[in-house]
């Protein structure tokens, strides 16, 4: 069978990405422009200044990804693109991007789903073992995800309010940490101690909150305040982190054992963080679950994964006109 090369485009939200991958494992390129510098300042994501960044670097990053996979236009068999869910103005730029290219190139052009893309990002160091669990934890996501084959999704579990990274976020606003949150958090942690106790927002079945876990992060710091007592913010690190590990951990591994599953990945901005990385493996070893978190440059957005999942997208016939629009809201 001939070699499948798609270019991928990812903009749903602050990274203008652009990747070639072979095959759906192969990454010939990976162009990533991220606009976290200019977000910083106003400690969270603008969706108008991500747009605006976007049509900035869209054309750049394109050129960047095919110089240094050393392929042209012609090489190309199909251009892949994040169709949702995202910010509408950034994935607009993304998808208006993708289609002027499959149209002046005479190129199929494939819808890809944002969160199909996350898995798949493990795919490119192991290919997927069915069936399995996915764990997607980002900015945006909290789901669980049963997979029996290539782009079958059972959506067992999802966030019914904040997303955990978006949980991370916040509470790192709160002790005055820089965006993004997740990582100064994660670090302050493994110094601080879990003495705050903050509650474990479990539910019935598979389905997540942590919106009243944030709510009693910002209520115990403000009571602390009112009444002179020192905040730590390493403990309140700790005591977060601990509360978000330990419900992820929990509802991850109660749907492992129900369904029967040895195989899980963790996929997301938020698998990157280190607390829920040792948990989870030591919870798969002493379960004897394989367990696959991807490195840390495939866990943030980017298009590699983008051109991973579209590689099945496209052996699946599946393909977009050029009205496609893009979607704030996708069910996988």
């Amino acid at each position: 069978m001939n070699d499948i090369t798609i270019l991928a485009v990812e903009t749903s939200c602050d990274e203008t990405a652009v990747s070639i991958v072979r095959n759906g494992r192969e990454v010939l390129s990976n162009s990533v422009n991220s606009q976290i510098e200019s977000h910083k300042r106003f400690g969270g994501v603008v969706p108008e200044v991500a747009s605006r960044h976007h049509v900035e670097n869209i054309t750049t990053v394109i050129d960047n990804a095919l110089m240094e996979a050393d392929v042209s236009m012609k090489e190309i068999d199909a251009i892949a693109v994040t169709e949702g869910p995202g910010l509408i103005g950034a994935l607009l730029v993304g998808i208006n991007a993708a289609k002027a290219l499959a149209l002046s190139h005479h190129k199929p052009l494939i819808p890809v789903h944002h969160i199909a893309g996350h898995i798949y990002a493990n795919h490119i160091i192991e290919p997927l073992k069915f069936p399995l669990l996915a764990l997607i934890v980002s900015g945006g996501h909290t789901e669980l995800v049963i997979m029996k084959n290539h782009l079958q999704f059972e959506v067992i579990g999802e966030t019914r309010d904040d997303a955990v990274g978006e949980a991370y976020d916040k509470v790192a606003r709160t002790i005055h940490l820089p965006y993004p949150g997740g990582p100064h958090v994660d670090r302050l942690a493994a110094e601080g101690q879990d003495n705050l106790k903050f509650p474990r927002p479990i539910l019935d079945g598979y389905d997540f909150s942590f919106s009243g876990l944030k709510s009693a992060v910002i209520n115990t710091l403000h009571n602390k305040q009112q009444k002179g007592e020192d905040i730590v913010p390493e403990d309140v690190a700790a005591s977060f982190q601990a509360s978000v590990v330990d419900v992820l951990s929990q509802k991850t591994f109660e749907a492992l054992e129900h369904y029967k599953i040895k195989e899980l990945i963790v996929c997301g901005g938020v698998a990157a963080n280190n607390g829920l990385r040792t948990r989870l493996t030591q919870m798969c070893k002493d379960s004897n679950i394989n367990l696959h978190i991807p490195p840390l440059h495939l866990c943030t957005d980017n298009a590699a994964m983008i051109g991973a999942a579209a590689y099945f997208y496209y052996m699946n016939n599946v393909r977009a006109e050029l009205n496609l629009n893009g979607k704030s809201t996708l069910d996988l």
